[in-house]
């Protein structure tokens, strides 16, 4: 469906990647990963198309369609959440307009018998199938499905665009690229401004669509979830595995020491070709020797070794003074603006507990985290225990940091004992190596601040942890060095996070926020997802083919998951895989008979047309042909409807 071809980036004359070639399949689904700065996001654009590359080659075959989502564009903001969303359809509406076009030249025509005519009524043909395809003009359910199910309310679809932030801006575009329905769908961190619900929700779309899939992602569940395929950028060269992440993980390790084996062994042969030429190089006797040891080190074609894995290195948290039993208690809390957004909260956090803060965006955990803080006054009961001081991370610490410091100097001011002999090593974890530490904080972009200062914050002595989405912008080597810090940290921690991964083994308790109320739930963040008995009340729009006749197919499939999530934790793990592989057997199923229905109905419209004019009347293999297809199509549909029975009753 694409294919790369030796394909080359320079910067500056600097090479990003040389000589890559790959092919993506029709039914591929990637993750793309490398260290910040390898070239992931570049080789997405030159994907897109939206970037040259230096050399090589990007094809794909004719009226191949690709949707791409960046880390960061320009979003309109005259229009509203609707109005905007909609746009994702204005192909149809141009098709649409096409056909008409065309039904009214067939109507003032005569000349049925005619080359141009046939080829008229084939076009026309084509043209409706394609719109029958593509749902239509019955895909408003579909929008009001997809934005639901990326986090909106009913009550939003109706509100300028201009009036919400970049990150649910940001979601409209994903609404928009998924409804399009692109052949191949290339995804540069769509997660990044998702809650927990709506990359769920993201994942059963993606699960359920049928196309090629590439994806550039820090959340390794979700990369988990969705891709089987996991291709590496490194060292300027690509390395392709034919299995999901965490496999990969374990196959890199491998590969990394067999380069390191092979690297000793070059480096060991290197060095005795240079002490025997040295050792020989003025003697007569030996010159033809020395000559062939020059001629053979000067053929050594180096061996490059993956970049450092630093998520080996080991972070603690400086000793801190010991807090009181309860560093937080609080009592029937309550908050409002113009409107309620949370009421009636009671929690109460032991010394040493770590909780998880989620739910939906805006329902209210940050004013909660801002309540902590006394930045924001509040009605209720909420004590701060004996001795607890806080250490708080938010999105707005990095404007805190002193621009005229170095990277290196930031770090330095605040570490203490033997950690400061490691502060090169630490900033390496944190995408600092280098060069990079001597940087000024005035010239770092937000996401480089807001990994500074959680690197300041974990060289603080503190007792009670209250992090804001600390992930947000850590690569996975380094979500993990952060993740084991806060595991062995002795004191108090508040995380509020939609990263399930990072969570997992973190959190030993969870708030969740929904309505204005916060519900706690003891166990870890999966139990808490496994527990939720509402399903989502919207599902992933059909990904395949939205024909009229399918139209109760995703009622369907959101009865049927609804079921599955309430009965998965009574199922053992191999009746899930069994129930797993039973529903994609049937995915498949219904979607092939889609496709040959609607191979049918074309052809026989074809058919029709062609029994209306008066040599085809008299022509009895076009009734019979006509006859033989009516069969074949009543078949197909009875075997869609089989399948569609089945699926609905898992």
């Amino acid at each position: 469906m694409l294919s790369i071809e030796h394909l080359s980036i320079e910067f500056s004359a600097r090479p990003l990647f040389s000589d890559v070639s790959f092919v993506v399949g029709d039914r591929d689904r990637i993750a793309l990963t490398g260290k910040n700065g390898a070239g992931k996001s570049t080789l997405m654009k030159i994907m897109a198309g939206q970037m040259p590359p230096t050399s090589g080659l990007v094809s794909s075959p004719r009226g191949t369609t690709v949707g791409y989502l960046p880390q960061v564009m320009d979003l309109a903001g005259e229009r509203t959440v609707m109005e905007e969303t909609l746009l994702a359809f204005d192909h149809i509406r141009e098709l649409q307009t096409e056909i008409e076009q065309m039904k009214q030249e067939m109507a003032r025509r005569t000349d049925y018998e005619s080359e141009e005519y046939m080829q008229l009524v084939e076009r026309y043909t084509r043209f409706e199938e394609h719109f029958q395809i593509m749902g239509g003009l019955n895909f408003h359910a579909e929008v009001e499905r997809t934005l639901m199910g990326l986090g909106f309310e009913r009550k939003e679809f109706d509100r300028p665009t201009r009036e919400l932030s970049g990150g649910w801006r940001m979601r409209i575009e994903l609404a928009k690229l998924l409804l399009r329905q692109p052949d191949i769908l290339l995804l540069d961190e769509p997660t990044n401004h998702l809650d927990i619900q709506s990359i769920q929700w993201l994942e059963q779309y993606l699960q359920q669509r049928v196309g090629a899939l590439v994806l550039v992602s820090h959340d390794r569940a979700f990369m988990n979830n969705v891709t089987t395929r996991t291709i590496e950028i490194t060292c300027g060269r690509i390395w392709d595995y034919k299995v999901k992440y965490d496999e990969y993980v374990r196959l890199r390790v491998e590969r990394r020491e067999q380069q390191l084996r092979a690297y000793e062994n070059q480096q060991k042969e290197i060095a005795d070709l240079k002490d025997f030429i040295e050792r020989f190089r003025y003697k007569p006797t030996k010159a033809v020797q020395v000559q062939e040891r020059i001629k053979q080190l000067s053929r050594i074609v180096p061996i490059e070794v993956d970049e450092v894995d630093n998520s080996a290195l080991h972070l603690k948290f400086p000793p801190c003074e010991r807090s009181g039993d309860f560093p937080l208690i609080v009592e029937e809390l309550r908050k409002a603006y113009d409107h309620e957004v949370i009421a009636h909260v009671n929690l109460t956090i032991r010394r040493g507990e770590k909780v998880a803060f989620v739910g939906r965006n805006g329902e209210g955990k940050s004013t909660l985290v801002k309540c902590i803080l006394g930045e924001i006054p509040f009605e209720g009961t909420l004590k701060v225990g004996h001795n607890a001081q806080i250490g708080y991370f938010a999105q707005n610490q990095a404007q805190l940091l002193d621009p005229e410091l170095t990277v290196f100097e930031t770090i330095d001011h605040v570490a203490r004992g033997d950690i400061r002999t490691r502060i090169r090593d630490i900033l390496g974890a944190f995408m600092f190596g280098g060069d990079a530490s001597d940087k000024k904080v005035k010239v770092l972009s937000g996401g480089e601040r807001s990994r500074l200062a959680m690197i300041r914050l974990l060289l603080e002595p503190v007792n009670f942890l209250i992090l804001d989405e600390p992930t947000n912008h850590l690569d996975l080597r380094s979500k993990d060095v952060l993740k084991e810090a806060i595991a062995a940290f002795t004191g108090t921690v508040i995380i509020v996070s939609h990263d399930r991964e990072f969570l997992d083994g973190l959190a030993q308790k969870v708030y969740a926020f929904s309505g204005g109320r916060v519900r706690e739930h003891l166990g870890g963040i999966y139990d808490w997802i496994r527990s939720q008995q509402d399903a989502p009340s919207v599902i992933a729009p059909a990904a395949s083919a939205r024909t009229q006749s399918r139209a109760a197919e995703p009622q369907a499939a959101a009865e049927s998951s609804s079921s599955e999530k309430k009965n998965a934790s009574r199922l053992t793990y191999e009746e899930q895989k069994a129930l797993a592989r039973q529903r994609k057997k049937l995915e498949r199923t219904i979607a092939d008979t889609e496709s040959e229905t609607a191979e049918l109905e074309a052809a026989i419209k074809i058919l029709e047309v062609k029994m209306s004019t008066p040599e085809g009347a008299a022509d009895p293999s076009l009734y019979e042909r006509h006859s033989r297809l009516k069969s074949q199509l009543d078949a197909a549909e009875a075997r869609w409807l089989e399948a569609s029975e089945e699926l609905a009753a898992l």
